[in-house]
């Protein structure tokens, strides 16, 4: 297809709608790859949500886009490489986002299709506590209802493609399906491989002319770097919309603002759908169920966890001690110390406690199990990974793991008994539901993680005599100025603070905890022994 370099945009855009009902599949990319190599921003500016849209589909889920959450090599091979390579972080559709990032163009992205917490705290006129919306909320003009995000190209291409995880229903069939087959399963992993790199930096953009490599054009109005933030986010840090604050970040953190964005993106869509509000309100009997996870989400979810395990634990080891914090650190090596405890580990949490409360009591909850277990196990997906000892045990896991084990407490003990809760309402002479009760048994009967968990909870149940003054700095509201790395919160050395705090960040100050080592929980363990049917003896004996 020939397209004069000086028709309107509104005639390319035309043009290209017409192509996507006459043409095949192929000869559309082939197309496409060409409009983007030769046409300029201003007009691929025109045509750039059409054609995120036709990929990913409606935000209401009514058009379908490429399925990619069907697309498999095996069944369409020609269709699935060709997707595959348009849409790598490397391939056309990046070198277009770039091409208009370069630009400063911003497009409009409706609130009322973003995450339930969000969107209400937008509507009220709160601005979230994620830095990804800060600076962007759009006030409708006099009269008008809708409210929009101003995004960034590469936001908004990673808005509409981690959103298609949801809003995309299945198409009929897809239940047998396998979901890591699938081109958006693979397209997650290769944009998490990219974009999180566990060896070296993230690879600068391609460049959109010919001639030479261009610089990583960053946005020119900054997100807020996330080291503006303190350790937890609480209702504290709530603040008007009308106080959207412009940041002046340092230069260097530009080097990572596509790995933050892209972190932020992936947590906000796929596990902010609870706020500690909704959650303490879900624990009624008669409450509604809100939003519900399906198990092609939760897979997606695992991989998330899996990967941020190896991006956060490939910290070269001068920089995995406290210590050796310092302004020499770069901003990615800052970023995988500051990516799970910032951004993953309360919207993780309430994910957790939401599917353990509400998903069926069937042999399908082994998705949820699985990642909260993926979740629980850093050192799985370490570079020095657990190895077997040789007489098949599993080794003990390190008291490197103990501050991990101490600042995640709640994930261990609270979860765990919530599951125990779950397997004495599951039928157990399911061969595939007692499976899952010998997987937690096996998981936390590794030698000395008990002992984590246990030491842990003696920190957390220490009498607090100097907790009431330092909560202070802790609980305030964030700083809004200085450089990326200039802003970071002093280290809190005290551990038993740091695991009262993650409590209390999780759950609220007025919290009743379960000691995992208590009666109460030895008492469930005993009625599941009681329960336990006698047609397993394989996996009583292991």
């Amino acid at each position: 297809m020939a397209f004069p370099h000086m028709q309107q945009p509104s005639f390319l855009l035309a043009s290209l709608k017409s192509d996507s009902i006459n043409k095949p599949f192929a000869q559309r990319c082939q197309d496409l790859v060409k409009v983007i190599e030769d046409f300029p921003a201003k007009e691929l500016h025109a045509i750039f949500p059409w054609l995120v849209e036709s990929i990913f589909g409606s935000l209401d889920g009514i058009l379908v886009g490429w399925n990619l959450r069907c697309l498999q090599g095996r069944v369409s091979p020609v269709e699935y490489s060709i997707a595959m390579e348009f849409l790598d972080p490397g391939g056309p559709m990046m070198k277009l986002v770039y091409k208009l990032q370069a630009e400063d163009y911003k497009f409009d992205f409706p609130v009322s299709y973003l995450p339930g917490p969000v969107k209400a705290s937008i509507q009220e006129r709160v601005l979230p506590d994620s830095p990804l919306y800060h600076n962007k909320v759009q006030f409708p003009p006099t009269g008008g209802l809708s409210l929009n995000l101003a995004l960034n190209p590469f936001e908004y291409y990673m808005f509409f493609f981690a959103l298609s995880l949801i809003t995309q229903k299945p198409l009929p069939g897809a239940l047998h399906i396998r979901t890591s087959d699938c081109a958006y399963f693979i397209l997650v992993d290769r944009y998490l491989s990219w974009f999180l790199p566990t060896e070296g930096s993230v690879l600068p953009p391609l460049s959109s002319s010919p001639g030479g490599p261009s610089p990583s054009p960053a946005p020119r109005t900054p997100a807020m770097p996330f080291a503006s933030y303190g350790l937890h986010h609480t209702s504290l840090l709530k603040r008007h919309i009308s106080h959207q604050t412009s940041v002046n970040a340092d230069p260097a953190s530009h080097e990572i603002w596509r790995s933050e964005t892209l972190l932020q993106v992936f947590v906000e869509m796929w596990l902010h759908h609870y706020s500690l509000e909704m959650y303490q309100k879900m624990q009624s009997p008669h409450a509604k169920e809100s939003f519900t996870p399906t198990e092609e989400h939760v897979l997606v979810v695992r991989l998330l966890l899996k990967h941020l395990h190896a991006f956060s634990n490939s910290l070269k080891p001068e920089q995995v001690s406290p210590s050796a914090h310092s302004h020499a650190t770069s901003p990615l090596e800052e970023f995988k110390r500051a990516a799970i405890p910032r951004f993953v580990q309360q919207k993780l949490y309430l994910f957790l406690q939401h599917c353990f409360g509400h998903w069926p009591l069937d042999a399908s909850f082994r998705a949820v199990l699985e990642m909260w277990l993926s979740y629980l196990q850093p050192w799985r997906y370490a570079p020095e990974k657990q190895a077997q000892s040789s007489d098949g045990q599993a080794r003990c896991v390190s008291e490197r793991w103990a501050p991990f084990v101490q600042e995640n407490l709640l994930l261990y003990t609270k979860l765990f008994v919530g599951f125990l809760s779950r397997a004495l309402r599951t039928d157990l002479v399911s061969p595939k539901n007692a499976l899952m009760v010998f997987r937690v048994a096996k998981v936390f009967a590794q030698p000395n993680l008990a002992e984590m968990i246990q030491k842990g909870e003696q920190l957390f149940l220490e009498p607090e005599l100097v907790i009431p003054h330092r909560q202070h700095r802790l609980f305030t509201a964030p700083t809004f100025t200085g450089s990326f790395l200039s802003s970071w919160p002093p280290a809190v050395t005290d551990t038993s603070f740091k695991v009262k705090s993650h409590v209390y960040s999780l759950e609220g100050q007025d919290c009743k905890y379960t000691p995992m080592f208590g009666p109460e929980v030895r008492t469930l363990v005993s009625e599941l022994e009681l329960h336990w049917p006698q047609d397993h003896p394989e996996l009583l004996e292991q």
